[in-house]
């Protein structure tokens, strides 16, 4: 894969309260390359997951252009952005989002399942292994710790073989420990594997092991 993961030119996003406008990203121009791993950091309120959440395809963009893989995606409709996100874009999310009746198991097997993806168990299997968590594969997330429920999600992101991974403050609900145990497994992934990264966190530990960092302020890019 030769092409950009990301390039973003004038890239805008603006929320409508009432008669009041919100500028949550504003004009900002990036480009990321396959195999980096970049933190997108900055005080509450800067605009970093709404950037995250534009990257992948979750919001729309108000104005400005936006590549993925290539893609022109700023004016794509919804129904095709599933497309885009599918099978390309794995997602991580600071509460975990596991279904709280499936185990580990079972969690990864759902995504393959809503993906359209043969669900070979061993496969499952080797990506729990993978995250060190072969010994938890039939327990329920109220049976693991929030560092476990966190590596879970980052095997069941595995699961579709995305381009690129998207982690919206990965670390936020979890201790020290836990958190190292996460940037770990990300730099394991990146480092071995070659997956591109795309971190966003107020956690200076994490964010600052990134091989490249962007600093968002008001929804611009200050610095990187």
């Amino acid at each position: 894969m030769n092409e950009l993961v990301v390039k973003a030119k004038n890239l805008t996003k603006i929320y409508k309260l009432f008669a009041e406008e919100i500028i949550a990203v504003n004009n900002v121009n990036l480009e990321i390359s396959p195999g980096e791993f970049v933190s997108i950091m900055g005080p509450s309120g800067s605009g970093k997951t709404t950037l995250l959440d534009m990257i992948g395809c979750l919001d729309s963009i108000t104005s400005g252009q936006l590549e993925i893989l290539g893609h022109d995606v700023s004016k794509t409709k919804e129904s095709k952005l599933v497309n885009t996100r599918r099978g390309n874009i794995g997602f991580i999310f600071q509460d975990f989002s596991l279904i709280p009746s499936l185990t580990a198991l079972e969690n990864i097997q759902l995504t393959l399942y809503f993906a359209g993806i043969k669900q070979e168990t061993q496969k499952s299997i080797n990506l729990i292994e993978k995250v060190g968590l072969g010994h938890r594969i039939n327990h329920l997330p109220k049976q693991l710790s929030g560092g476990e429920k966190q590596r879970v999600a980052i095997a069941r992101a595995l699961a579709t073989e995305p381009k690129f991974l998207l982690a919206d403050e990965p670390t936020g609900h979890l201790d020290t420990e836990n958190s190292q145990e996460i940037l770990n497994v990300f730099k394991q992934l990146n480092q071995e594997k070659g997956l591109t990264i795309i971190v966003a966190t107020h956690d200076t530990e994490l964010g600052s092991q990134a091989k490249r960092i962007i600093y968002l302020q008001d929804g611009k890019i200050v610095s990187q």
